[in-house]
């Protein structure tokens, strides 16, 4: 159902962002946030003075929320609808190369370390020297 179409009580019930989310999903275009906020306002039957008194809570509740993004030509879009492309140059992937090499040099480390602890045969004579000691025996 369109959004044009919907009861006014139904549009009461939703939020701004989801009738935003629904109204750039129909247009299938980015829009400004005085634009869509007017549409809204008029969806909803709000005053000239309602529009201006919630106009700056609409525009942070647009930036907090998720799903939308702010375009260069100060529109909002539905993030969806964008995609984001990693460009790496070579220096970049060296870096990684070599984060990745130290990464696995630190666990050859570790692993040689358990291997030696685990091989002293000072462990296990530190080991048979423990003794439980009962509650009792420790008040004493």
């Amino acid at each position: 159902m369109k959004i044009k179409d919907m009861p006014i009580e139904e549009l009461e019930l939703m939020s701004l962002t989801d009738l935003t989310y629904m109204i750039l999903k129909e247009n299938k275009k980015s829009m400004s946030t005085s634009i869509i906020f007017k549409e809204i306002c008029n969806l909803l039957d709000y005053s000239d003075e309602q529009y201006t008194s919630k106009i700056g809570d609409y525009y942070t509740s647009l930036n907090i929320d998720k799903r939308f993004v702010l375009l260069d030509n100060n529109e909002w879009d539905i993030r969806d609808n964008h995609s984001v492309e990693l460009v790496m140059d070579e220096e970049d992937e060296e870096e990684i190369e070599e984060d990745e090499k130290e990464e696995e040099e630190i666990e050859e480390t570790e692993e040689e370390n358990i291997d030696e602890i685990l091989e002293d045969d000072d462990l296990d004579d530190d080991l048979e020297e423990l003794s439980i000691i009962d509650e009792e025996d420790e008040e004493e």
